[in-house]
This record gives structure tokens, C-alpha cells and sequence, in this order.
């Protein structure tokens, strides 16, 4: 088990890191630059407002489903017939409470314009993720794998157009972004569906009434855990745009947003580490087998760059963002370093949230879900006013570090899992050894030497205190079964 995950680790990495980065430095930052603060800002809020409320287009159908599949894969079929329809019928009940919400918070004619494609762009990526995951449960690990970036391919070869030819006049609009990507979720739909078809047979569409209820029973507690974190995750660029006058809270939002983007590129890889480990946490679950193994060695892998990239951002924050962007620098660098040491929780969350969703412990993370969100919501309402954008990369900072800490302590009680003395002391040596390098590299006259050297000493630190060792990759990748 432990070599398929790190085989198909190693596969889906690859492909991510061939064109995401493209995709939020080539295609997102440049968009950004042309559209300027206060219009990216406003797309950012409204596309985070869509985000909050997408928990009705799933209800905890995807990760449930993924679970289930995984473990009875005989019920494809069966499930694939009334999943569609039923994903169908939420998105009518999403669209409608979605734009009822917009009208009562007061969003004028341009903002649900962009809201409505924003909603259907929701759907789509929904409906997408539902069927990867038929996938993924049935261990198809290399063709999800290619699924995972056609979106981004889509939208990098429409936008690259747009924006770096004469086709648009040498102007680009905020809506053409929006548009761009509404067509490419719409071909990686229907190409995943037809993809899925083949592989569960000739399916009838249809809603039975009986069979979504029940399902939904089973699946409602994940949706909760869905929209729990979503809040605390997103809802803090809605809050900076609410809560602070026009404009300064558009322009406010787009400078988190700017630094934002940098959280979320990373964040997506564990994404796709967790997307990887459900199916395989699963059915190790369900087959009684150690855990243990697959947790330390998905952690390591995980937590290692999470390290990496939050010192390297954090001793770096100034010239990141000067790279990349050519207004806001001083505050959305000093934002970048708040976020970026956020993700080490992140990536606890990916490894033992995931775990703990596997294992259906799922009242215990709606608990610790609630208890985030009021935490993150509380915060945002004491420091926006006061500090803007800053105050909002405070409040996610510590939300993110409560919220892992939180669930690596749930999963350690459930599955008693010890670290040991040695591991933990690796572990702590290796954090030091990166801030200490970060610390050193900054002594270089030349920035971009200091940055990389930086990244490959701390790396090759990893190798010297044996948190991660080649001779054991190898064996897992070629004698394991």
C-alpha cells in the first residue's frame, strides 16, 4: 500500500507541478497586475462567497462516496445513477440560496453577474469532483491524476490568449476570467463523465426518492464538516469586504487576496496528497491493517516542504511578493509570512483530518470544525477593523495551527498512535536546522542565491537528521507489494 501511495505520489506531483504553477504565476498574478487591487479584489470576495455556500451542491456526497466506493466497490453502478440526478437537483436548491443570500446582503447588478457564472463555475467543479472520486475509490489513481490538471490546461490555453496576444486589444476584464474558466470546468465535466460511464457501464439517470434520503442521512455529516471548515478557511476575505467601507474593502481583499494565492497554490498539494491517502485510509480501515506506517511516511513527505516552504517564506515575504506583483508589496508581503507559517496546520489537517474522516470519526472533527470557525470569525470581527488584511492573516494563523494541532491530538487518542522519542526529536531538529539556514541565508548579498540555497540546504537537512531516507523510499517503491 505504502508503494502505491508513493508511486502515484510521485505521478501526481509531477503533473501538478508541470502546470498549476503556471496557471497562479503565469496566468492568476497576471490577470491581477492587469485588472488591478480593487476589481481582482472583488472577484476574489464574491468567488470566496460562492465558495462558503457550495456545501449545498455536495452535502457530503464526494468524501463520503469516496469512502463508501472504496470499501463496496460493487455499488458503483447503483450510486452513479441517482448521484447525478441528485447532484442535479442541488444545484437548483444551491443556485437559489445563494443568490437569495447576495440580494439580502446587498450585492448590486455587476456583482451577481459575476456571482451567476461564479455559482455554475461551483457546479461544475463539484459534479467533477464527485466523479473523480468513483475514480480514485476504484484506485485509478493515474487517470484521476490527468483529470486533476485538464481543468487548468483548459484555462491556461484560453486565458494565454486573452492576455498575451492581440486577440482582446492588449485589455482584459475581469469577466473574460471568469468565462475562461466557466468553459474549462465545463469540458473537464463532460470528459470525466464520459470517462466514468465507460468504466461503471451503461447507466440509467433517475432519482429515487428512498435511496437519496438515505444516502444523504449517511452523507450529511461529512457536508457539515465541509461547510464548518469552509468558513474558517474562506471567510475571511467576505468579512474584509463587508466589514470595512467601499472601497478600501475591495482593495483591502485583493492585497490578501495576493498573498492568499500563494497559500492556496501550495495548499493544493495537500489537497491531492489527501485525495490519495482517503481511498487507501479507507479500505486499510476496513481490512484491520496498521495504519500506523502509511501515517508516519504520508506525514514526513507532507510536512517536510510544509517546513521549507513556510521559514523560505516567511525569511522571503519581501521578495516573493516584489516578483511577483507590482502594488501592495509591504503589506501582502508581511500577510504571506502570517499565512505561510499557517500551512504547517494545513498540512497536519491533510494527513490526520483525512484519516480521521476515513475512519467516519466525523463528530469528533464537526466539533473540532465549529470550534474553529468561531474561533477564526471571532478573531476576524476583533481585527479587521483594526488592522485590515494584516489582522485577517493573524486570524488564520492561529485558527490553522489550533485546528491541526487539534486533530493530530483526536487521531493519536483514536488509533494510539506514538511518534516515539526519536521521530519527535528528528522532527524538532529539523525545524530548527531550517530557521537556522533560513536565518544564515539571508546573510547573502544576492537574494535569489540565499532563497534556493536556502531550499536545498534545508532539504538535504531533512536527508542528514534521517527524518526521510532514500534507502527506505527505495525499498518501499521497489520491494513492496
Amino acid at each position: 500500500m505504502r508503494r502505491k501511495f508513493v508511486t502515484n505520489l510521485i505521478l501526481l506531483i509531477s503533473l501538478n507541478l508541470l502546470v498549476k504553477p503556471f496557471w497562479i504565476f503565469g496566468i492568476d498574478r497576471a490577470v491581477q497586475n492587469m485588472v488591478g487591487a480593487e476589481s481582482y479584489g472583488l472577484y476574489f470576495a464574491l468567488f470566496n462567497f460562492s465558495m462558503l455556500l457550495n456545501i449545498l451542491l455536495d452535502l457530503g456526497i464526494t468524501n463520503y462516496n469516496n469512502r463508501n466506493i472504496a470499501q463496496h466497490r460493487f455499488l458503483l453502478t447503483k450510486h452513479l445513477s441517482n448521484i447525478v440526478a441528485l447532484k442535479l437537483l442541488l444545484a437548483v436548491v444551491y443556485a437559489v440560496f445563494s443568490l437569495t443570500v447576495a440580494a439580502i446582503i446587498g450585492y448590486n447588478q455587476i456583482q451577481f453577474h459575476l456571482l451567476f457564472f461564479l455559482i455554475l463555475n461551483q457546479f461544475l467543479i463539484s459534479f467533477t469532483l464527485y466523479l473523480r472520486s468513483n475514480l480514485s475509490a476504484l484506485y485509478l489513481f493515474r487517470t484521476d491524476s490527468l483529470l486533476s490538471v485538464l481543468d487548468r490546461t483548459l484555462m491556461i490555453a484560453i486565458c494565454s490568449l486573452l492576455l498575451f496576444t492581440n486577440l482582446a486589444g492588449g485589455k482584459f476584464r475581469i469577466e473574460w476570467f471568469v468565462y475562461a474558466q466557466t468553459a474549462a470546468y465545463l469540458l473537464t465535466s463532460l470528459v470525466t463523465l464520459l470517462i466514468v460511464v465507460v468504466k461503471a457501464g451503461r447507466i440509467r439517470i433517475h432519482l429515487n426518492r428512498k435511496f437519496c434520503l438515505v444516502f444523504l442521512k449517511k452523507s450529511y455529516p461529512y457536508a457539515l464538516l465541509i461547510l464548518l471548515m469552509a468558513f474558517y478557511n474562506r471567510i475571511d476575505s467576505v468579512m474584509l469586504e463587508r466589514l470595512l467601507p467601499d472601497p478600501v474593502g475591495k482593495e483591502q481583499a485583493g492585497i490578501y487576496a495576493q498573498a492568499f494565492r500563494l497559500l492556496d497554490a501550495v495548499s493544493m498539494f495537500g489537497a491531492l496528497v489527501a485525495g490519495l491517502l482517503l481511498p487507501m485510509f479507507s479500505r486499510m480501515i476496513k481490512e484491520r491493517e496498521q495504519v500506523g506506517p502509511m501515517v508516519k511516511l504520508s506525514f514526513t513527505l507532507l510536512f517536510v516542504p510544509a517546513i521549507i516552504i513556510a521559514f523560505s517564506s516567511l525569511f522571503y515575504d519581501h521578495e516573493i511578493m516584489a516578483l511577483l506583483y507590482h502594488s501592495h508589496i509591504e503589506t501582502s508581503a508581511d500577510i504571506l509570512g502570517l499565512l505561510m507559517i499557517g500551512f504547517t496546520g494545513i498540512a497536519v489537517t491533510y494527513i490526520f483530518g483525512t484519516l480521521l474522516t476515513a475512519n467516519g470519526s466525523i463528530r469528533q472533527l464537526n466539533l473540532m470544525a465549529f470550534a474553529g470557525m468561531l474561533l477564526n470569525i471571532t478573531l476576524n470581527l476583533l481585527l479587521i477593523p483594526a488592522y485590515q488584511a494584516y489582522g485577517s492573516a493573524v486570524a488564520s494563523l492561529v485558527t490553522q495551527l489550533a485546528t491541526g494541532l487539534a486533530q493530530f491530538i483526536i487521531a493519536a487518542i483514536i488509533f494510539r498512535l506514538r511518534p516515539g522519542a526519536t521521530f519527535i526529536l528528528r522532527l524538532l531538529s529539523f525545524v530548527l536546522l531550517t530557521a537556522l539556514l533560513a536565518w544564515l541565508s539571508r546573510w547573502f548579498d544576492n537574494r535569489a542565491a540565499g532563497y534556493f540555497g536556502m531550499i536545498g540546504a534545508s532539504v538535504l537537512a531533512a536527508f542528514l537528521v534521517r527524518l526521510i531516507s532514500i534507502r527506505d523510499l527505495f525499498r518501499i517503491i521497489v520491494r513492496e507489494p
